[in-house]
């Protein structure tokens, strides 16, 4: 069975995302598991997983955007800014009105697209002087929590009907899609929180990858064989392949000269930024590498 590599799980709604890494370590009888980026317990579709050495990868990996479908419930806040503050309040706080139509939301959604601020909800991880935020807040206590700077490629409401609206977007990651849903309530002046959220690709990973947590646990072995291998990640960046000193030099950490490597053609190499994958004659995946003055690289991450 592969245990090296990323198993892209459909997270259902309900458990956490460190609850998903802990099932798929028991299905697959491994230590070492981790995620590229957490998802909310409301929240379902894609969270890919690193397993076995890809947990050295996870670094690369988090920061790719994100694609999500929302559905945002207007008339009504919540603490959470979320469904599931629903449950712990003793009544949403309601609007006057909701929007008459998608063409209200259309023309304050432009305002959300490109580079802004987003402060992140009370109820996060973020932390406070080492406190997470959602701590501070069950305890009813005053957390400054500071706006961070989040991107918006894409925007797109793909209908309204009966108060909730659907909507497209893919952000940066560390965006609160719950934060968007909250501060698009208070643009339209009727309040909104997220009411579903499903994430539909991370990175390079979609659906079409995604396999479902109860059929991991069913099927552990077939499961497995879904995982995308190592020498597949990262395939976006730039390749240097080491000759048998080069190598030899990389698992050792130090640092490759013009004679131990060869770059790989690629046409896209000046806007990839300073990072290449380390490949070995077979094109198998061994390390990470940072360029250095001189046409040298420096190894940040070895795989051997």
């Amino acid at each position: 069975m592969t245990s090296e590599g990323v198993l892209v799980v459909d997270k259902p709604a309900g458990p956490t995302s460190h609850d998903v890494v802990a099932a798929v370590r028991r299905a697959l009888h491994v230590d070492r598991v981790g995620h590229t980026g957490t998802l909310d317990p409301l929240a379902t579709g894609v969270l890919p997983l690193v397993i076995g050495r890809a947990t050295r990868l996870s670094v690369f990996l988090t920061s790719a955007d994100k694609e999500y479908v929302a559905r945002i419930r207007f008339g009504s806040t919540t603490e959470t800014y979320d469904a599931e503050g629903l449950a712990s309040a003793p009544a949403p706080v309601t609007a006057v009105a909701v929007p008459r139509g998608e063409g209200e939301i259309a023309d304050v959604l432009p305002r959300f697209l490109g580079s802004y601020l987003q402060h992140p909800p009370a109820f996060s991880a973020k932390k406070v002087a080492g406190t997470p935020a959602y701590k501070l807040a069950r305890q009813k206590k005053p957390a400054e929590i500071k706006p961070v700077q989040v991107h918006v490629r894409e925007l797109q409401l793909n209908e309204y009907a009966e108060g909730a609206a659907e909507v497209k977007l893919v952000c940066s990651s560390g965006f609160y899609v719950r934060s968007f849903a909250h501060d698009l309530g208070q643009a339209l002046g009727c309040g909104a929180y997220l009411e579903a959220l499903r994430r539909t690709v991370a990175g390079s990973f979609t659906l079409a990858h995604a396999v479902p947590l109860a059929d991991i646990v069913a099927d552990p072995a077939a499961a497995a064989g879904r995982m995308i291998p190592m020498d597949c990640l990262l395939t976006d960046l730039p390749a240097a392949v080491l000759t048998e000193q080069g190598l030899r030099r990389a698992s050792h950490g130090n640092t490759l000269r013009d004679e131990d490597f060869r770059l790989e053609p690629d046409p896209n190499r000046e806007s990839a930024g300073d990072r290449l994958r380390l490949l070995d004659g077979s094109g198998r995946l061994v390390g990470i590498a940072k360029t250095a003055p001189g046409g040298l690289l420096h190894p940040s991450v070895v795989l051997v």
